[in-house]
């Protein structure tokens, strides 16, 4: 998995828990993603080095400006995706699937079209 893969996945699922919660704290992100709470740990040292995340006293995890538009993005992006292989036939558990692996890798080009033809419908 590519290093920006990576990252989104970590920044959509702390998107999603926190639109849960409306808190984060690193064991419900391991949930969530279903992976160890190191996995979890280091990606979290990763996102706040690179300025997506900080962590308050608490250990709570909060997004920087920049990681919530990404965050966003790719949930938005996934989203969509998943709509898109529904309305074509593909049961749901496999189009959120197939959705996670597609998101990182469109264009915006494309994508921006499969918005607008979602949309429609």
């Amino acid at each position: 998995m590519e290093p920006r893969e990576s990252a989104e996945d970590y920044l959509e699922a702390i998107l999603r828990v926190k639109e849960k919660q409306n808190y984060v704290r690193s064991v419900d992100v391991a949930k969530l993603m279903d992976v160890s709470k190191p996995s979890v740990t280091y990606a979290t040292k990763k996102l706040r080095e690179s300025g997506y995340i900080t962590m308050d006293d608490n250990g709570m995890i909060l997004f920087t400006h920049i990681g919530e538009k990404l965050a966003k993005e790719t949930w938005t992006r996934h989203q969509t995706l998943s709509k898109l292989f529904i309305s074509l036939g593909v049961k749901e558990k496999q189009a959120l699937i197939d959705a996670c692996k597609v998101e990182h890798d469109l264009s915006e080009e494309t994508f921006k079209a499969i918005q607008k033809f979602i949309n429609k419908k």
